[in-house]
C-alpha cells in the first residue's frame, strides 16, 4: 500500500499557484467592470463581501482534502457523509460545470486578443479554441508539467496585476467615489450574484489533494496563501477600476487594459491580452485538472462510465477523462460561435453548479469533521455564505437540478454495477478510513 503523506508530486508552492489561478482566473478580466455597471462605486462593498466570506469556504474544503485526499474531491466527501447518490449528483455538478465555464473564460480571454489584434469574433473564437488546445496538451502531459506550469503563470499573473494597479492609482480621483450607490443598496446583491463567477474555485483543489506530497500539511497552508493573495489582488483591482476610470469603469469590458493604458501610457490593449491569456490559462489549467481527476474518479465509483476510470489513482494521468471533458469543451465553443448567445448565459450555468457543490461540500464538512476542530467551525461559518450564495442564484439552479437527476437516472440504470472493484478501491477506502 502506498504511503498516504508520500505519494503526490505537487509541493507548497505549487499547490498554492494552483490555488490562485482557480481562483484568480478570469474574473478579474471584465467582472470589475460588470459589477461597477450593475452597483457603482457600491460594488466594492460586494467584492469585500464576497472575499470575506470566501475564508471560511476555503477553509472548509482546505480541511475536507487535507483529512481525505483523494482525486473524488466533494464527490468523496458527499460519499462518505450521506452516500453514492450525494456523490454522484455533486460529482456530475462540477464534472459537467467545467465545459461551459472553461468556455466563458477562454473567450473572455479571446476578447482581449481580439481587442489587440482585431477580428472581432472570429480572432476570439480561435484563441479560445487555441487555448483549450494548449491546456488540453498540458494535462495530458502529466501534473508535474502542468504544476510547473501554473507556478510560473501565477507568478506572473501576480506581477502583471500589482504593476497594472501601482501605475494606475496615481491618477486616481476620490470624486469617482461619489455618488457611492447611484443605483440604490439593493443594487449590491446582484452585484455579489455576479461576482460569485470570481470566487468559485476553492473546490478545485480538492480533486487534486492526493497529488500533494504532504496533504495534511501543505494543502492547508496553500489555501491561507491562496486566500490572502487572491482577497487583496480582487480588492486592489475593483478599487482602482472604481477609482481610475470612474464612469469609464461601467463602459468598458476591458478594465485592466483600460487601467494598464492609464498607468503605461499609449496603446496598452496588446500588454492587457498578454495579461488575459495567462489569467485564462492559469484558471482552465487548473480546472481541466481538477475535472480530469475527478472524472476518473466518478468511473472508478459507478457514477460514469468505468472506461474513464483510468488515472484515478493518484501519480496517474486520467487522459480519458480528460479527453471526454475537453470534447464537452469544445462542444460548447461550438454552439456559442454558432447561435451567438455569448458568454452571460455559460457564466451563470457554471455559477449555479458550484453553488450547488458548495452547498453539498459544506453540510458533508459538518458531519465529517471532527467538532471542535477549527475545519468544522469554518464550514459552519461558511454555511451562512452558502445560503446566500444559493438565494442569489435563483433561476440559475435549474441547470445543477436537471444535472442531479442525471446522475441519479444513471445510477438507477446501472444500479447493478459494483461500486469500484479490486486494489484501487481497497486501498481507497483503507486511506480515507485511516
Amino acid at each position: 500500500m502506498s504511503d498516504v503523506t508520500n505519494r503526490g508530486r505537487m509541493t507548497l508552492r505549487h499547490g498554492t499557484a494552483m490555488y490562485v489561478g482557480a481562483v484568480l482566473g478570469t474574473g478579474v478580466i471584465a467582472l470589475p467592470a460588470l459589477a461597477a455597471e450593475t452597483a457603482g462605486p457600491a460594488s466594492l462593498l460586494a467584492w469585500l463581501a464576497l472575499v470575506v466570506l470566501s475564508a471560511p469556504l476555503a477553509g472548509t474544503f482546505a480541511a475536507l482534502g487535507a483529512r481525505y485526499p483523494d482525486a473524488g474531491g466533494v464527490s468523496t466527501y458527499a460519499r462518505l457523509a450521506f452516500g453514492r447518490r450525494a456523490a454522484a449528483m455533486v460529482g456530475w455538478c462540477f464534472y459537467f460545470a467545467v465545459p461551459p465555464g472553461v468556455t466563458a473564460g477562454a473567450l473572455f480571454g479571446g476578447a482581449y486578443v481580439s481587442a489587440a489584434v482585431g477580428g472581432g469574433t472570429a480572432t476570439t473564437a480561435v484563441t479560445a479554441a487555441c487555448l483549450m488546445i494548449v491546456v488540453t496538451a498540458a494535462n495530458a502531459a502529466g501534473l508535474r508539467v502542468s504544476g510547473r506550469l501554473q507556478f510560473a503563470l501565477a507568478g506572473l499573473l501576480v506581477i502583471l496585476l500589482l504593476v497594472s494597479v501601482g501605475l494606475s492609482l496615481p491618477h486616481a480621483d476620490m470624486g469617482n467615489l461619489e455618488p457611492f450607490a447611484p443605483h440604490g443598496w439593493a443594487a449590491i446583491g446582484p452585484a455579489a450574484a455576479l461576482l460569485v463567477w470570481s470566487f468559485a474555485g476553492w473546490e478545485a483543489i480538492t480533486h487534486l489533494a492526493a497529488e500533494f506530497r504532504h496533504p495534511q500539511r501543505d494543502l492547508p497552508r496553500a489555501t491561507a496563501a491562496a486566500v490572502a493573495v487572491v482577497g487583496v489582488l480582487y480588492l486592489l483591482v475593483a478599487f482602482a477600476t472604481i477609482v481610475v476610470l470612474g464612469g469609464g469603469a461601467a463602459r468598458t469590458a476591458a478594465p485592466l487594459g483600460e487601467l494598464m493604458a492609464v498607468g503605461l501610457g499609449g496603446n496598452a490593449r496588446l500588454l492587457a491580452a498578454v495579461a488575459a491569456v495567462l489569467l485564462t490559462v492559469g484558471a482552465m489549467n487548473a480546472y481541466y485538472a481538477g475535472a480530469a481527476k475527478l472524472g476518473a474518479a466518478l468511473g472508478r465509483d459507478g457514477a460514469l462510465p468505468g472506461a474513464l476510470a483510468s488515472g484515478s489513482v493518484a501519480g496517474e494521468v486520467p487522459r480519458r477523462s480528460l479527453a471526454v471533458n475537453s470534447a464537452l469543451s469544445f462542444a460548447a465553443l461550438a454552439i456559442v460561435v454558432v447561435t451567438g448567445v455569448g458568454t452571460r448565459p455559460l457564466v451563470l450555468l457554471t455559477t449555479g453548479c458550484f453553488v450547488t457543490v458548495y452547498a453539498i461540500g459544506v453540510a458533508a464538512a459538518i458531519k465529517l469533521l471532527p467538532r471542535r476542530s477549527m475545519g468544522h467551525a469554518a464550514a459552519i461559518t461558511a454555511l451562512i455564505a452558502v445560503i446566500a450564495l444559493l438565494l442569489m442564484s435563483g433561476v440559475y439552479l435549474l441547470w445543477p437540478l436537471v444535472l442531479t437527476g442525471g446522475a441519479l437516472l444513471y445510477l438507477r440504470l446501472n444500479r447493478d454495477r459494483p461500486l469500484a472493484s479490486g486494489q484501487e478501491r481497497r486501498q481507497d477506502v483503507a486511506e480515507l478510513t485511516r
